[in-house]
């Protein structure tokens, strides 16, 4: 078994590090902790808005997060490096979708995360990322076809019942990229880890890219190799596979 030229990991938050009841595991907090004390560079990337994901990077000793999918970078102390919002036409697709189908929602401005509510005034906020939860089946495919017609945004979903709705462009592979650019590591020398299909480009385009036990299947076929269930400490057993002597 060969140890990785590893600089960097890159870790989605649910589904992968954290728990169900999301937690992180002692055996996930030492192998992260682990790294980071080797020289390695430890980020989160996640769906998340800044301030549901910030105290987690705080208590591992993680120093940069990409959140909302790529819309925007952080430093842990709270220094905003990149932002990403969607275009204000955008919102016009979400409006219309909630009036047809109705599905429960949540909405991302730079301030707040929206959960199955609206501003009075849209215009008042700037946006970074929208999403729909459905449980039909035959509803989520008709409102995919209707988002894949337009040319502004970019989906893809952080369960197999959700969608995520983000600028086009703009994703985490995108945003491991800069941020590399900033640390002066190649994307080459990435370990990335996630579950979901926000995770999927960040698993191609890295240099090691690990999908979990828990991932959906399209994730597992582009990755380098398939770890164990977030729920049994995966995290842990790849960070100790391949980058932890």
């Amino acid at each position: 078994m060969n140890k990785k030229d590893i600089r960097l990991i890159a870790l989605d938050l649910d589904g992968t590090v954290l728990h169900t009841d999301l937690t992180v595991s002692i055996e996930n907090e030492r192998a992260i902790k682990q790294a980071i004390k080797n020289g390695v560079e430890v980020i989160f990337a996640t769906g998340r808005h800044y301030s549901t994901c910030v105290d987690y990077a705080r208590a591992l000793g993680v120093k940069y997060l990409i959140t909302v999918n790529g819309g925007e970078i952080w430093t842990t102390d709270g220094e905003l490096l990149d932002r990403n919002p969607l275009l204000p036409e955008a919102l016009n697709k979400f409006k219309q979708i909630h009036q047809t189908y109705n599905p429960w929602t949540w909405l991302v401005s730079t301030e707040k995360v929206w959960r199955n509510e609206h501003p009075s005034d849209y215009d008042a906020h700037t946006w970074l990322k929208y999403g729909f939860d459905i449980t039909e089946d035959e509803v989520r495919k008709k409102i995919i076809d209707e988002l894949a017609g337009e040319t502004d945004i970019e989906v893809t979903n952080s369960s197999p019942t959700n969608l995520e709705v983000n600028a086009v462009g703009i994703n985490k592979a995108r945003a491991i990229e800069k941020l590399c650019e900033k640390l002066d590591i190649k994307m080459n020398q990435v370990m990335t880890m996630g579950d979901s299909l926000n995770d999927i480009k960040m698993i191609e385009e890295s240099g090691f890219g690990v999908a979990m036990e828990n991932a959906q299947d399209e994730v597992k076929k582009v990755a380098d190799w398939v770890t164990t269930h977030h729920t049994k400490d995966g995290v842990a057993e790849a960070i100790n596979k391949w980058v932890v002597e």
